[in-house]
């Protein structure tokens, strides 16, 4: 049945004014606090929040980015609408409950009359409904707006594009430690092993290379790296082909790599060909060389995209292990 109060807004309501909550003939339509300003006052700061985070992952995005700060105010922009919605639906509309018993489908004059009245004096209970309606709209166009950023991006500059297939190794780059000092080819007796990068690139992860001395010759891992490993040294990429995880952990004895985190196992003499656990491929060696002068160097890049696959990694160098997996 309809309510029982028929004034509604106008005559059968009154108003406490300075903010507190207007007065209604309905009990089911009272919004439960005593002052709806502050609540009102609360939501609308929350989309004005949410707004201002949002913008602000906007400019940071556009400026490069940078992770932690994109999650901050992606997490802020969020909470600002999630928490002022809820706010509004909590103190701001009415509690009820309501409860319409069944009667007959023809609805009489009556009870249209009472539908209208209870909607205009929902709309007085809450006196700034329109603007934080507009400030929820505002919260939610500018978000959405800023999420198709991504997307705008992606057609005029993909990433990572090529970026991935490159180190920082160029040919006659020195390998040097991470003080930069350089690797001499007697620096580093058989069986040890040494975390080098390109001269001038010290600490560059991507760059970040294991090597090896495997032996006091040469060493032809594979066919065409005949010249790959001046005095015996070896150097592969220390990211692991699996999850990007430093390949640290060298066993002489048997001349394999482990990967620490998911237990791949890599054989070192015939290209670090996995032979157990997850990796998919070999880990990319660097052709290495030492030109006279002591001092070793890179004969060129490496030949192949180095760490884990990705959805733009050309397949083509792409060396899958045997099935029938045997130490090498």
């Amino acid at each position: 049945m309809s309510s029982g109060g028929a004034g509604g807004a106008g005559p059968g309501s009154t108003s406490s004014g300075g903010g507190t909550a207007t007065a209604v003939e309905d009990l089911r339509l009272e919004i439960p606090v005593q002052r709806p300003r502050r609540v009102e006052n609360f939501v609308a700061l929350c989309f004005a929040v949410s707004v201002l985070a949002t913008i602000g992952l906007a400019i940071i995005y556009s400026l490069g980015g940078q992770t932690q700060a994109e999650g901050a105010l992606l997490g802020v922009g969020l909470a600002g609408i999630g928490i002022g919605v809820a706010a509004w639906g909590k103190y701001l509309m009415p509690q009820g409950p309501f409860r319409e018993d069944r009667h007959e489908l023809p609805t009489t004059e009556e009870d249209k009359e009472a539908f209208g009245a209870a909607f205009s004096r929902g709309a007085v209970a809450v006196e700034r409904r329109g603007f934080l309606g507009k400030l929820l709209g505002a919260a939610i166009t500018v978000f959405s707006i800023v999420g198709i950023f991504p997307f705008i991006r992606s057609l005029y500059n993909p990433r990572p594009g090529n970026a991935l297939d490159f180190t920082q190794f160029r040919p006659g780059s020195r390998l040097v430690r991470i003080d930069g000092n350089p690797v001499m080819a007697d620096d580093v007796d058989v069986g040890g092993v040494l975390t080098v990068f390109p001269e001038g690139h010290e600490g560059d992860a991507v760059s970040q290379t294991l090597l090896i001395r495997a032996s006091s010759v040469p060493i032809t891992t594979l066919p065409g790296r005949e010249t790959w490993s001046p005095h015996g040294y070896l150097a592969y990429s220390k990211l692991c082909t699996h999850a990007g995880c430093p390949v640290s952990l060298y066993q002489q004895q048997v001349q394999q790599l482990l990967c620490p985190c998911h237990q791949s196992v890599f054989t070192i003499l015939n290209g670090a060909r996995p032979i157990f656990g997850p990796a998919p491929r070999l880990i990319p060696q660097l052709p290495i060389m030492d030109n006279g002068d002591g001092f070793l160097r890179a004969q060129s890049d490496y030949q192949e995209p180095v760490g884990p696959g990705y959805w733009e990694r050309n397949t083509s160098t792409t060396l899958n292990p045997p099935k029938n997996k045997a130490a090498g």
